[in-house]
């Protein structure tokens, strides 16, 4: 894989009291979905940053310096946009204008997800036009393109069940690489039986 040509965008929140899992937060509490919230990041961050690509982690308020995501290996953006389509149109815009050939999307809450499967949908650009990843809930978790489509940041109901299917009917005359389907973790159902989260849930009654 030519470094040059690809590029990993890692959208992220920053990890705020009261502002990040808050449908988990509901469950389980502030402190301990912000625990969470971070211990996912960690993940994250430790599974891209030996990935031979360009890596940008876009903010969802402001950049963060010295935090989980290394300076040295991770460029960092602020996410613009009304919605998440139109901010992730933006990201893969800036990438497609700066010179990338193959432009991959992720979340930062997936601990699902190794650098092997990037690897692999990386990979997989070399011989489909898209690949995306589906998650349990209906939505994806992974997003990749050889060149931009718009349409598929458009028209979505961000967050809901039928963001995954409307977006393959968006891709329905395009070369599409399927990725085995994965949980993301929104909920306390996603990460209750996880052996990794125990520690965090002791306090919780069922």
């Amino acid at each position: 894989m030519n470094k040059k040509k690809d590029l990993l965008l890692i959208f992220t929140r920053n990890p705020e009291l009261g502002k990040c899992k808050t449908r988990l937060a509901a469950k389980i509490g502030d402190v301990t979905a912000l625990e969470i919230y971070e211990f996912l990041l960690a993940h994250t961050a430790g599974i891209t940053k030996s990935l031979k690509a360009e890596k940008c982690v876009y903010y969802s308020e402001n950049i963060w310096t010295n935090d989980v995501w290394d300076d040295q290996t991770f460029k960092k953006e602020v996410q613009k946009g009304a919605d998440l389509g139109q901010r992730m149109l933006r990201a893969f815009e800036h990438g497609f204008d700066i010179g990338f050939e193959k432009i991959i999307i992720i979340g930062s809450d997936m601990y699902d997800l190794s650098q092997t499967d990037l690897e692999e949908a990386f990979e997989k650009l070399e011989t489909h036009s898209f690949v995306v990843g589906p998650a349990e809930d209906g939505g994806y978790y992974l997003l990749g393109m050889t060149s931009l489509k718009k349409k598929v940041f458009h028209n979505k109901s961000w967050g809901t069940e039928t963001v995954l299917s409307n977006t393959m009917k968006d891709l329905k005359d395009e070369k599409v690489f399927i990725l085995p389907t994965k949980n993301d973790v929104d909920h306390y159902e996603d990460i209750k039986d996880v052996e990794a989260f125990r520690p965090y849930l002791k306090h919780i009654k069922e």
